[in-house]
């Protein structure tokens, strides 16, 4: 089995193997294009975002700086993504539809060994980062690998998330923990807020 093979596996692999090079200038040279770009020339900006990313749906905002390692990341519809967005994606990293990403928001999918003598010889493993539709994710977030943030949670800024967030609810803090559930109590009353 191949170290590209072993990575997609999630199995340990020798991420100093010089067949990742390639694989990463390619796409850190798609991010540099990216990021030097004038934001108004949204044309070439949606032709670089669909060659760096796997899979991106329609009406997705991607705010320049980007940093992605090999992009494994796909991106539901309708989905912002704020400014100095970071991807350590040696596996997927998949975000859903109609998501709202902070500013400053990384999301890590690779491990180094604990060991230094296999850390040193670039011993590593990847787990995915799924975060699910309708989630907002708040600025300065941190999401570790192997985790999955649930439908319509949202993350207050600032989170550290080590462990999987379930479905509507908010949770924050260093580690991030379920603070209570989105309910109804929650929402804008719009009518009051036009009048």
């Amino acid at each position: 089995m191949t170290d590209l093979e072993k990575m997609a596996d999630g199995q340990p692999f020798w991420g100093f193997n010089p067949v990742f090079t390639p694989l990463l200038e390619e796409k850190k040279d798609l991010c540099f294009r990216y990021n030097q770009l004038l934001p108004s020339d949204k044309v070439a900006g949606t032709a670089i975002l669909h060659a760096l990313f796997r899979k991106m749906g329609e009406d997705v905002i991607v705010n320049a700086p980007i940093h992605v390692d090999l992009g494994n990341v796909e991106i539901g519809k309708n989905t912002i993504i704020n400014f100095n967005f970071v991807a350590l994606d040696e596996a997927l990293v998949s975000i859903g539809a109609h998501c709202f990403i902070g500013p400053n928001c990384s999301l890590y999918t690779v491990m180094h060994s604990l060991c230094a003598e296999e850390r040193n010889k670039g011993l590593m493993m990847a787990k995915p980062v799924v975060i699910h539709d309708d989630c907002w994710i708040g600025g300065n977030v941190t999401v570790l690998p192997g985790v999955t943030i649930g439908k319509g949670a949202v993350i207050g800024a600032g989170s550290l998330v080590t462990k999987n967030v379930p479905a509507g609810v908010l949770a924050y803090g260093n580690p991030c923990c379920v603070v209570r559930e989105i309910s109804a109590a929650d929402r804008y009353n719009l009518k009051k807020a036009r009048d």
